[in-house]
């Protein structure tokens, strides 16, 4: 992915961390691993069912409440609704509000969810002095769901100022109309476009299928069951994807900033590094950087972030995940692309939805239950 250093300065500004300096690769390399007891959980509130955050203007943290409703976090909590689209949203099956993000500048913020007749669609707004503008609404993309659950939904814009998009294979399960390995849908696909590029987007020139005539030129990778949540390396431009498995394996992918797209991670053929029901493994398969059995008590992988933040230095460049079923937060230390190691954190947060970095780089924590926690030193 191409990085516009530009759009990177503007976050940091807005931000209000301007001081703030990335720490390198190299340096992280050289910090322990976070082991149990280097972090808490502070609970600072609850809200009604979080799904997804974001970091917004002038330092603060937007939080999305799946039944169509948006908050800010503040020091008495979260503050009454910003955005409220509750009438125009289903909560059925896996459906509601899923994803909000704002935009490299914070002149725009977006929202994914899915409408009354569950179809994932992503609305824009424009903001001003830090307010979302009402009147100012359009939808940018939309997408058929042919059934309640794996919608994906998760939205975020990376370094290169290009919006991504995750959405599902479709639902049901086995990914029965083969949507994972078929470049003709947008369904089972990270997808990348330029929002503000064309009317109602514009899609990137340098996108990997853009000149294919029997692929979708959104699609920026593919071979995905359900990508509830993704993010990209604050530090690295990496990009990592928690991908829920279908019964047996839950998987991690991982880009780096300098791909030039069209990775297959290998759904239906293959769920992590394992054949799916008889399926032959594609000659492009991209395995996992890191799967996991249901052995344990794991059962759907909750995606997270690398940790840049400087309240717990053991943390810096660890990728910080969980899991809904489990709720242990715990770290994959990565060097290059490779995973060397994993670590359990030793805190549970329940059943955990997502997690929300701040423009800190602090990280909070969403469990179903409405607790909203941070992820503080101990």
């Amino acid at each position: 992915m191409k990085v516009r250093t530009r759009s990177s300065a503007i976050v940091g500004a807005l931000c209000l961390v301007a001081s703030l300096a990335l720490t390198t690769a190299s340096a992280d390399a050289s910090v322990s691993p976070a082991q149990a007891g280097t972090v808490v959980l502070t609970t600072l509130t609850t809200a009604q069912s979080p799904t997804a955050g974001a970091a917004g203007p002038d330092g603060t943290v937007w939080i999305a409440e799946r039944a169509g409703t948006v908050r800010v976090l503040g020091d008495q909590g979260l503050g009454q609704p910003v955005l409220d689209v509750s009438a125009e949203t289903t909560t059925d099956g896996e459906r509601g509000l899923l994803g909000i993000a704002f935009d490299n500048e914070f002149t725009h913020f977006y929202i994914s969810f899915t409408n009354l007749e569950g179809t994932s669609t992503v609305d824009e707004f424009a903001v001003q002095d830090g307010r979302i503008q009402p009147d100012t609404r359009r939808t940018v993309l939309t997408q058929t769901q042919p059934y309640s659950n794996h919608n994906g939904g998760d939205i975020k814009f990376g370094p290169d100022g290009y919006l991504y998009i995750a959405l599902g294979d479709g639902g049901s399960g086995g990914d029965p109309q083969k949507n994972g390995q078929n470049l003709g849908t947008l369904l089972g696909k990270l997808l990348r476009i330029d929002p503000q590029g064309g009317e109602p987007y514009a899609i990137p020139p340098d996108n990997p299928f853009v000149d294919d005539p029997n692929a979708k030129g959104e699609i920026w990778a593919y071979g995905l069951r359900n990508p509830w949540r993704f993010s990209f390396d604050e530090g690295t431009g990496d990009l990592l994807i928690g991908d829920v498995g279908q019964s047996d394996w839950e998987e991690i992918d991982w880009a780096p900033a300098d791909s030039d797209g069209g990775e297959n991670y290998g759904w239906s053929q293959m769920e992590g590094n394992h054949a799916f029901r008889g399926g032959a493994e594609p000659a492009n398969h991209v395995p996992p950087v890191h799967e996991y059995d249901r052995s344990g008590l794991g059962c759907s992988v909750t995606g997270g972030y690398v940790y840049r933040g400087d309240e717990i230095p053991d943390l810096k460049g660890q990728y910080v995940f969980s899991d809904y079923c489990d709720g242990t937060v715990r770290t994959l230390q990565m060097e290059n692309g490779k995973v060397t190691g994993v670590s359990d954190l030793g805190v549970s947060a329940g059943e955990v939805v997502s997690f929300v970095q701040g423009c800190d780089k602090e990280l909070y924590v969403l469990a179903s239950n409405g607790n909203i926690s941070r992820l503080d030193p101990a």
